[in-house]
């Protein structure tokens, strides 16, 4: 879908929640005229550009955007014109914000992280262009109305920007990668070790680890370690189970282990974050004579 080279920074999110739209747009510089000059947009920046050449900078890296060619420019930086145009160009901008945690250079490891490409040439021009000016048609309508389509058209091309902006979706490595993820996904209650897991997918425990490496940023037991307090947290604000009965149901065969993982990721105890989120009624403060 996307050329991407393999030294290209990438852009990872943490979700839910998801990168939100806010605005979108197309412009036009002549000969001689140039991108703006300014810091802290406050905002992510997709630039696409469909005709010209766009000579522009963002702290010390410098692109010139041909037609075909997305950069996301980031909201904290300083954006400035590398040179004026020298031809005729037009592009189309979109805004979006993300409420969560997102960071350049290096994959979010866990399974909800969205990864974008910072920079790629888009193969399926015609497809690029469709969604981005959906986004743009949409603005003339009451925002009272658009407001829903303009998300669901934004997530369109945010899962486009995803799938494309990846270098080689296809590649081994993220097919191993994505047979763990599966597994893990499926039998983390159960004692999933490095060598069962490389036993179901028949690779040798090292390649698995290196395959989920490369794809997730981190190793099969990370990834297990952080899914199991994913569900916990559900369960721990979805139920009134006791923390050991909750230890146990997601993989953690003791609960002082299961505490100590839960407080190093989320910054807190089971219980405290149980009660942060239900005020704490109902919920039994002790489980087996002990503090939890």
């Amino acid at each position: 879908m996307s050329r991407v080279s393999d030294n290209t920074p990438v852009l990872s999110f943490f979700a839910p929640p998801f990168p939100y739209y806010t605005e979108s747009g197309e412009a036009r510089f002549e000969p001689g005229e140039q991108h703006p000059n300014r810091t802290g947009l406050g905002v992510f920046d997709l630039l696409f550009v469909v005709k010209g050449t766009l000579h522009i900078g963002e702290e010390s890296s410098h692109w010139s955007l041909r037609r075909g060619d997305a950069l996301v420019l980031l909201p904290d930086k300083h954006h400035y014109p590398v040179k004026p145009c020298e031809e005729s160009t037009e592009f189309y901008w979109v805004h979006f914000q993300s409420p969560n945690r997102w960071q350049e250079g290096e994959r979010l490891p866990g399974a909800n992280a969205i990864v974008l490409a910072k920079q790629w040439a888009v193969a399926d021009f015609d497809h690029a262009e469709r969604l981005i000016r959906k986004l743009i048609g949409l603005a003339v309508k009451p925002r009272s109305l658009s407001l829903w389509e303009e998300q669901s058209a934004f997530w369109d091309l945010l899962r486009y920007m995803e799938e494309g902006g990846n270098a080689d979706n296809q590649s081994p490595s993220r097919l191993i990668a994505e047979k763990a993820e599966a597994y893990i996904k499926r039998f983390y209650p159960t004692d999933v070790t490095n060598e069962t897991l490389a036993n179901a997918l028949h690779f040798h425990p090292n390649y698995v680890t290196r395959c989920m490496k490369e794809v997730y940023g981190c190793t099969p037991m990370s990834y297990l370690n952080r899914y199991r307090i994913e569900q916990a947290q559900l369960l721990l604000l979805k139920t009134e189970g006791g923390i050991s009965s909750i230890a146990e149901q997601v993989g953690f065969r003791y609960a002082p282990y299961f505490s100590n993982c839960f407080r190093k990721l989320i910054g807190e105890s089971p219980m405290q974050y149980r009660r942060r989120y239900t005020g704490g009624s109902k919920i039994p403060l002790r489980e087996n004579g002990a503090n939890v």
